[in-house]
C-alpha cells in the first residue's frame, strides 16, 4: 500500500476540458463584420462623439479599411454581444462604455490626442 502511494504520488496530475473547434467560431466575413459596424456608426451618439474628438467619417473609413480582417471580427463580434445585453440601464451603459472604447482606440491609431483643460 505504501509502494502504491509513494507510485500515485509521482504520477503528474492530468486534467481535460473540452475546446471549441476553429468551425463553430465561424470565419470571419469582412463585408458582414463591416457592415455592423457601420451601424454602430451610425448611430446618433457615436457620430456626435466621434466629431467632438475631431474625426471625419472619411477619417473613419480609413480608419475602418487599414484594420486586418480578425481586428474588424473582433469589433463586430463585441458589437453584437452589447445588442444581445438588453434595453435596460447596464445595456445602455455597456454600449456606452463600448463606444468610448472604440472612439478611444480610433484615436491611439489615427495619432490624435485629447487636451482637457
Amino acid at each position: 500500500m505504501i509502494a502504491m502511494m509513494i507510485i500515485f504520488g509521482f504520477v503528474p496530475r492530468v486534467e481535460a476540458g473540452f475546446i471549441a473547434s476553429q468551425a463553430s467560431q465561424g470565419s470571419p466575413n469582412r463585408t458582414e463584420d463591416l457592415g455592423a459596424i457601420q451601424k454602430a456608426l451610425e448611430m446618433k451618439v457615436v457620430s456626435e462623439t466621434l466629431e467632438k474628438f475631431g474625426m471625419t467619417k472619411a477619417e473613419v473609413k480609413s480608419r475602418l479599411n487599414e484594420m486586418t480582417d480578425a481586428q474588424i471580427h473582433q469589433l463586430a463580434t463585441n458589437l453584437d454581444e452589447v445588442r444581445v445585453a438588453g434595453d435596460d440601464a447596464l445595456g445602455v451603459i455597456v454600449i456606452l462604455l463600448v463606444i468610448a472604447i472604440l472612439v478611444i482606440v480610433i484615436l491611439q491609431l489615427t495619432g490624435h490626442k485629447v487636451i482637457v483643460r
